[in-house]
């Protein structure tokens, strides 16, 4: 069976400005807009995610998680190797990405739905179930922007579960909800069309996540491993 997601050598970098020139002047008279280092946020990722299957993408901070998310969502691009994804993706990588702050929840629904290439009418068949899962129904003709940070998270998980992706992908958002909405979402990512989505997680260390997650990818200072169990955290000096 074809791969869900994989990752062949992929490279990624960022430059890092210790100097931007802010006037045109400046920017023409020296053909570039400012002293630049490279950064190289990820090097030679490799790793393929099967139907099905959940993967957390394990690491410290700053090792490129994130990035490997975002490469994946087609928000950024790699600078070398190639990565493919099959099939209809819903992300949840940040708070309140896709909602107008000014609309409401329901219109946000539709709003995100739209975004994920969703027509109205199959929008408007998922409402209740959406809003049900995300327990808002009192607030949800009230503005987000009255939201809380954890009804944000609760309605923006409601809509990329119930959208049927084929592959979901979920950076740690989940961290600022209660432990009883942790478990029901990962309940319902792992549970929903278990023989064709595929998941990827993101998580600092894999002892945060227990038993979610049924292999890990490693990435150290830019550079993936792969594992079936996860690696133990790096010790903290006291």
């Amino acid at each position: 069976m074809l791969p869900a997601v994989i990752l062949d050598d992929v490279s990624k970098k960022f430059r890092t400005y210790s100097r931007r020139y802010d006037s045109l002047k400046e920017v023409l008279l020296r053909r570039r807009r400012g002293a630049f280092d490279e950064f190289w946020a990820l090097r030679n990722v490799s790793f393929a995610v099967q139907p099905g299957s959940t993967v957390g993408i394990i690491g410290a901070n700053g090792s490129g998680k994130s990035t490997v998310l975002k490469l994946l969502a087609g928000i950024l691009y790699p600078n070398k190797g190639h990565l493919n994804v099959n099939g209809r993706i819903s992300a949840l990588l940040e708070l309140g990405t896709g909602f107008h702050p000014d609309y409401t929840g329901r219109e946000n629904i539709f709003l995100n739905g739209a975004l994920l290439g969703l027509r109205r009418d199959v929008i408007r068949e998922r409402l209740d179930e959406i809003i049900d899962f995300a327990d808002l129904a009192r607030f949800i003709d009230n503005p987000v922007k009255t939201y809380s940070t954890g009804m944000y998270m609760r309605l923006g998980f409601a809509i990329a579960v119930n959208v049927d992706p084929d592959v979901l992908l979920i950076d740690e958002v989940l961290a600022v909800g209660d432990v009883a909405f942790q478990k029901k979402c990962r309940r319902s990512a792992s549970t929903r069309s278990p023989t064709s989505r595929s998941v990827a997680r993101r998580s600092s260390w894999c002892r945060t996540r227990p038993g979610s997650s049924s292999r890990s990818a490693a990435v150290r200072s830019g550079s993936s491993g792969s594992s079936t169990r996860c690696p133990t955290p790096p010790a903290t000096s006291p």
